[in-house]
């Protein structure tokens, strides 16, 4: 059973953050438990051997233990057998992994692909370089007045000639999160199929991509508390087996001949080379250890801490807020006649780590008409005490630019 609400502070299971450090970047990656630490470091010591090819009984269990891995993703985001789970690089590799395996074989001249205003650019450049590859047009959804992509107007925009729809579940710039069952209803009634940037919601909110009812699916690790190097793909089982392998080495094979080769089912037939063995254990622990925690209760307490910030800074004239109210974890903002960059500077100086620029979405900078933003995004260490900080550095800020 899940608990109600997380300790007050559980900064002991974190080593990387030190006593009056507030480490408020979880949105860039997130800081790793002590037990992901552990995975990791037994994945390289007593447990280590490649998996897949060995005969000898340590590559066997390690084999087990890497397809374990796998599984208790499938688990984790609902998927209706562990073959729909491809491991990547993370989700930037995901997404063009899709782009050019599925996109090379399925969009053509005059296909459109629909995109947002607030999308990070590995969900723009992948289909900006398919688009150029196979003369398909590319088609982005405005925002609400909040920050949220606007489902109205794209129901208004899409077409028969849309092919895929491509979009965030949770902004990393604004925190919005997008309602995906009706963007999927949206995306299949015009038959196009829909992608989904998991990236910022998986730490912090629960996902079933059945119900979601989309079409792929993908996360990075790192952002989960996990190691940094690997992320996985989801997709449909009918989907994976009618899409062509991308990269072409060693595991991904059946078999190989001068003659012409065969290649393995989903999800090896995608996995070419050697994987990264033991960042697939490091991030099996990530998710059991947010899953013991509960994400609910993760949920829970940083959206108390994402309104205890928001009324805060609210109350500064100079500050000005982006995004919607009930943004997930993320608060976005900037100072009157300051940088971001300068808040970011002064910050540390104060001991709080923000992240401050365009965060890999200057479409969404030049649609906020900003060149930056500051961002505080939170984490399950993070507490009421971190947003104090926050505040009392930002004032500091703002007397010392007057």
């Amino acid at each position: 059973m899940m608990p109600a609400s997380l300790p007050h502070d559980i900064r002991a299971d974190f080593p990387g953050i030190g006593d009056g450090w507030r480490y408020l970047d979880t949105a860039a990656t997130a800081q790793k438990p002590q037990a992901v630490i552990d995975a990791i470091n037994s994945g390289y010591g007593e447990k280590y051997a490649t998996v897949h090819r060995g005969v000898y009984s340590r590559s066997a269990d390690m084999t087990l233990a890497y397809e374990a891995a796998r599984r208790r993703v499938g688990e984790f985001i609902g998927a209706a057998s562990d073959s729909e789970i491809v491991f990547t690089r993370g989700a930037t590799e995901a997404i063009n992994l899709v782009a050019h395996s599925w996109g090379n074989q399925n969009l053509g001249p005059g296909d459109r692909i629909m995109l947002s205003e607030l999308e990070h650019h590995s969900n723009i450049v992948p289909w900006q370089l398919l688009a150029e590859r196979v003369g398909a047009e590319i088609d982005v959804a405005p925002l609400t007045e909040d920050g949220r992509i606007d489902l109205d107007a794209m129901a208004d925009m899409l077409t028969a000639h849309h092919k895929l729809v491509a979009l965030a579940h949770v902004s990393n710039v604004l925190g919005s999160h997008l309602d995906v069952a009706r963007a999927a209803q949206l995306a299949h009634a015009v038959g196009a199929k829909l992608l989904i940037d998991g990236c910022q919601a998986v730490p912090r909110m629960s996902v079933d991509v059945q119900a979601l009812d989309c079409d792929f699916y993908v996360f990075s690790a790192h952002k989960l508390y996990g190691p940094t190097g690997i992320g996985a793909l989801w997709a449909r089982s009918e989907i994976l087996a009618g899409m062509p392998p991308w990269e072409g080495g060693g595991s991904m094979i059946d078999k190989v001949s001068f003659s012409g080769t065969t290649y393995a089912p989903a999800p090896q037939r995608f996995e070419a080379g050697t994987p990264h063995i033991v960042g697939a254990l490091g991030l099996h622990a990530a998710i059991d250890y947010v899953t013991n925690l509960g994400l609910d209760a993760i949920h829970a307490r940083e959206t108390e801490l994402v309104a205890e910030t928001r009324d805060a800074l609210s109350q500064i004239n100079s500050v000005r807020l982006y995004g919607p109210d009930d943004a997930a974890g993320i608060v976005s903002f900037g100072i009157e006649g300051v940088h971001p960059h300068d808040i970011g500077t002064i910050l540390d100086e104060e001991g709080v780590a923000i992240r401050a620029g365009h965060h890999c979405a200057q479409p969404l900078m030049a649609y906020l008409g900003v060149d930056a933003t500051a961002r505080a995004s939170f984490g399950v260490y993070n507490n009421s005490d971190d947003v104090t900080a926050l505040v009392k550095g930002i004032e500091r800020v703002t007397r010392i630019f007057g």
